[in-house]
């Protein structure tokens, strides 16, 4: 086995490679701006410290998101491509339960625990866990006074609980996704038989970019 993992739903370009065991490479960069110039160099870098060629890759592991729009696309487009090229299969997961996954690698947090991630427009992607593998329901998009109860008492991992401390009083580590825990998630899934997510985006709203409405329209008659 040998999982290529990318995830650019966060301002994180992060890229590893897992032979099933533990990580053999990974590359991790923080640019919210640079997404597509950043991941396929990051790709070509981990696979220089490696020693391997990109057909040695047996499965694609991407984070579907939640993220910003313009970003989590550049992911999955290039997880989709990669998976299509080389024939081998793309496992989708949040990108929630990467960092969820992290803090029990990273931190030592067991549970419960919360997980947010910066939404932008003074909002944050967030979920709560029971442990590091089990999410209570499903990611959401809010304002973070709007769930101050329910995330109260709760230690917090991500740049969301950094950003507002006076909801997400106990932050802890780490800050930023890592393809290398959701490599090694995506190792345990796939030896536990466990499925995984579809490689779609998961937006949770629309993008930024919008067409005008009633806008003129200037082509001649």
């Amino acid at each position: 086995m040998l999982l290529l993992a990318v995830d650019t739903a966060t301002p994180a370009v992060t890229v590893a490679l897992h032979d099933g065991e533990s990580v053999v490479a990974e590359a991790n960069q923080v640019d919210a701006r640079r997404h597509g110039e950043l991941l396929l160099p990051s790709v070509d870098r981990v696979l220089a410290e490696a020693g391997l060629k990109l057909d040695a890759v047996t499965g694609i592991v991407v984070g579907v998101g939640p993220g910003p729009y313009t970003g989590l696309r550049v992911g999955l487009v290039t997880a989709a491509t990669f998976a299509s090229v080389l024939g081998v299969p793309v496992h989708g997961l949040c990108t929630l339960d990467g960092l969820a996954y992290a803090a029990g690698l990273e931190g030592g947090i067991e549970g419960p625990f919360a997980v947010a991630t910066d939404a932008r427009r003074k909002e944050v992607y967030w979920a709560r866990y029971e442990d590091p593998r089990t999410r209570v329901g499903d990611p959401a998009v809010d304002r973070p006074a709007d769930i101050a109860d329910q995330v109260a008492g709760l230690p917090a991992v991500g740049a969301g609980a950094l950003l507002y401390p006076e909801v997400f009083k106990d932050p802890r580590g780490p800050e930023h996704q890592s393809a290398a825990a959701l490599a090694a998630l995506a190792a345990v899934k796939l030896a536990a038989g466990e499925e995984f997510l579809p490689a779609q985006p998961l937006y949770l709203r629309r993008p930024d970019a919008q067409v005008p409405k009633n806008y003129k329209v200037v082509t001649p008659k």
